[in-house]
């Protein structure tokens, strides 16, 4: 199992070098600007051959259901092998804390949540991840009645505990903002971003989302304004959360900005899928031709 182990490192670290690779030296700026990112889909890897076809070149998973923290070394040998087998790479994770892991309020639990992180980013290492979305609007979620202020110094203080062990392993945490009707806290770009600042390292970056920035009417200037911090993006329609390309809707305003600042990692879909394998290609293809315009 252990060969298995290297086998599968060396050869997701060369699928992510290739799918994360920076443009070309003799590239002029403009042309950097136009370069698309890397597409990927969030999905389980055992859907893998559903969307290898779609052009997408990435999978993003979930930290319970890929990297499983909370089960034994078996459960995830299991992971390890589905992930060999599948035509595309994992190269991200999702949906970081269970909801009932609080990390803010009077019943936060950052020890639980350090040990947790521990096993979590030890194993993403060792799958070939290395993004994990800090979203998990349950666990962040303000209780009523607690100071908002001091559930900003508890989530602060938590990724300064949590970025030397991000380090340690190799993999970023990206926050991630949300809408306001699935969490009350960090709402906006420029909410997580001034928390990325203020915990000032490396190992903690800054999602974009551009489904929850619709649904928060926030500008793309937001984009621009903290883009040196922005490690990666999510996209999916406002309408339904449905696959780009279902209802039509325009990103390209967002992309504008994506490429005003030279955006070059990865984007994810992550939407609500009514028919993945149709639906995929579709998407794909509409993030590709508005990010022409």
């Amino acid at each position: 199992m252990e060969s298995t182990r290297r086998d599968f490192i060396r050869t997701s670290a060369l699928a992510g070098a290739g799918i994360l690779s920076l443009p070309s030296k003799g590239l002029m700026a403009s042309e950097r600007k136009k370069k698309l990112p890397a597409i990927g889909i969030c999905t389980p890897v055992e859907k893998n051959k559903l969307i290898v076809s779609s052009g997408c070149v990435f999978i993003e998973e979930v930290v319970r259901g890929f990297l499983v923290p909370d089960k034994d070394e078996k459960e995830f040998d299991a992971k390890l092998t589905l992930a060999k087998q599948s035509r595309l790479p994992v190269t991200a994770c999702n949906s970081f804390l269970p909801g009932d892991m609080k990390c803010v309020g009077p019943k936060a639990v950052h020890n639980e949540i350090l040990q947790f992180a521990e096993t979590a980013f030890r194993r993403a290492a060792t799958s070939g991840v290395k993004i994990i979305v800090f979203g998990s609007g349950g666990s962040r979620a303000i209780p009523e009645g607690f100071s908002r202020e001091e559930a900003l110094i508890q989530f602060t203080d938590l990724c300064k505990r949590l970025a030397p062990l991000a380090q340690k392993y190799h993999v970023t945490v990206v926050i991630e903002p949300l809408n306001t009707k699935e969490c009350n806290f960090i709402n906006s770009v420029a909410e997580g971003g001034e928390i990325v600042n203020a915990v000032n390292h490396p190992n903690i970056r800054l999602l974009a989302d551009l489904y929850h920035m619709k649904m928060e009417d926030e500008s793309p200037s937001n984009i621009v304004k903290y883009g040196k911090l922005l490690h990666h993006v999510h996209v999916a329609e406002k309408e339904g959360r449905a696959a780009p390309g279902t209802h039509g809707e325009d990103f390209s305003t967002y992309f504008a900005a994506l490429k005003k600042i030279g955006y070059k990692r990865a984007i994810s879909i992550e939407c609500k899928w009514q028919n993945m394998e149709l639906q995929a290609p579709v998407a794909i293809k509409t993030i590709k031709d508005q990010w022409k315009i």
